[in-house]
């Protein structure tokens, strides 16, 4: 007697855009999906900077993976990082806090997305926290006005002065939004909250080896916010490369060749991206070509060489120069959903499997929010700038983020800010300013784990889900 043929087992790695909409796309698909993630949450990464900057909570950008997929019944969260994935056997590898799992596949989605990179001066990390992360927002925003606070505290004037100094390097749409923000804390909401100083005299710099502001948009929106920044109090310097970054400042190189050295407390860094390091696995699996900064090149459907059922998305693949974005991430996540989801369909009734047509980006433009009522946006040819390109960001935002309780408290939090100088949210613990990097020395602290031992390569780890198409 034949055995009944198991569902279509799918893995999903992050839970990211690309990964919450694939898996949300496939809820009434014939499948088993199992959701592995670094965190329990999904983040709307977007709205980051207001979280350092006092705008919003936690609660507000980011939503329990396991709450949004609650009523899909064919799907399982499983906490976890991914540490291998091994294209033969069609496994991947998770560890979760000492606990590794060993998940089978029949079919692949990968979206890890990118971490933050200091082009090779890791070190950097220590004194110049980017912002990928609620911790990284966190602890940026304990950075911010702890600055502040010390300012109050001392009568040396130099050391005030330090203090008060407030670099980000990367004049992308983060550092853009970060700088703008952090300006409209000392030159509005701050005002009068401090005795011995005044935040007006704070400093904020804006660095970027790049010769425009913005530069995906655009040179004359980038001009129209560079502008924009300067009339907020935000200095900026193009052409300026940094070369050293340490508790007392930045060592910068300007255009002319000249160093020196800006003395400042608070530093921030959004100055670039690498891809997970699950790309190079993967490249080296299936002869797919990486780029610079480890995005894999995919085929047409997304998958990868010689892996049809293996897709990447999101801030992992590249292909024809499209920008790694939110949109994209959301695309490609429901493309490959959708591809899987049709396969899925006709496979047990034993009909050939559908053509698959190549996926297509559809480019929703790219915008950045300055200040308050000031933002520059491009939809297609389209450039706006000012109050219009502000109320289309404020509604494009609105309209993504996941949960209707989160839009309705992001609304009243805008509003409180809008109509005052208010900002619900600039409490600070100096947990938030230190656990990061206490984090990272105990992980460098531990042993390494032991490779697993039992399973064909990997023993005595069970595997979940092992599909009827895996390997014997």
């Amino acid at each position: 007697m034949s055995q009944p043929m198991r569902p279509h087992r799918v893995v999903v790695i992050g839970s990211g855009f690309g990964g919450l909409f694939a898996t949300k796309s496939l809820r009434r698909a014939d499948v088993e999906v199992t959701l592995v993630s670094r965190t329990n949450h999904h983040l709307f990464q977007p709205l980051l900077y207001q979280l350092a900057t006092g705008i919003l909570s936690e609660g507000e950008i980011a939503s329990p993976t396991r709450m949004l997929v609650k009523d899909q019944s064919n799907v399982t969260v499983q906490l976890g990082e991914v540490t291998s994935i091994d294209l033969a056997d069609r496994t991947v590898i998770s560890v979760h806090r000492g606990h590794t799992a060993l998940i089978g596949y029949d079919s692949l989605i990968v979206s890890a997305g990118a971490r933050q990179s200091y082009f090779g001066n890791d070190h950097f990390a220590e004194h110049a926290p980017g912002l990928k992360t609620i911790d990284d927002a966190l602890e940026l925003r304990g950075r911010i006005l702890t600055a502040f606070d010390q300012a109050e505290l001392t009568a040396d004037p130099t050391e005030r002065e330090k203090l008060l100094t407030f670099v980000v390097v990367g004049a992308g749409p983060t550092g853009v939004e970060l700088a703008g923000q952090i300006a409209g804390l000392a030159h509005r909401t701050l005002v009068g909250a401090y005795q011995n100083f005044d935040t007006r005299d704070a400093r904020i710099l804006l660095l970027d080896a790049a010769s425009d502001v913005l530069p995906r948009l655009g040179g004359d929106l980038g001009a129209e916010a560079a502008e924009a920044l300067e009339r907020v109090g935000v200095e900026i310097r193009l052409g300026t490369t940094v070369e050293d970054i340490d508790a007392d400042g930045v060592t910068v190189k300007d255009g002319r060749g000249e160093r020196h050295t800006i003395a400042a407390s608070c530093k921030i860094w959004s100055a670039g991206v690498v891809a997970s390091p699950l790309g190079e696995q993967l490249a080296q699996q299936s002869a797919a070509a990486v780029d610079s900064i480890g995005r894999i090149e995919v085929q047409p459907d997304l998958t990868l060489p010689g892996h049809p059922n293996v897709f990447v998305v999101g801030d992992m693949m590249t292909r024809d120069g499209l920008p790694s974005v939110a949109q994209l991430a959301i695309q490609s996540g429901r493309y490959a959903a959708r591809q899987i989801a049709a396969e899925a369909k006709v496979a047990p009734r034993g009909k050939g499997l559908p053509d698959r047509t190549p996926f297509r980006y559809r480019d929703k433009g790219a915008m950045a929010i300055i200040s308050r009522f000031n933002a520059v946006a491009r939809i297609g040819k389209i450039e706006l700038h000012g109050w219009l390109a502000w109320m289309l960001w404020i509604a494009v935002h609105i309209v993504n983020v996941v949960g209707f309780r989160s839009r309705i408290a992001i609304l009243l939090a805008w509003m409180w800010m809008l109509l005052g100088s208010w900002r619900g949210h600039l409490t600070v613990t100096d947990q938030q300013i230190t656990a990061r990097n206490v984090l990272h020395q105990v992980r460098q602290a531990e042993p390494a784990p032991l490779p697993p031992d039992g399973h064909p390569g990997h023993p005595g780890i069970p595997v979940t889900g092992a599909s009827p198409l895996q390997k014997e």
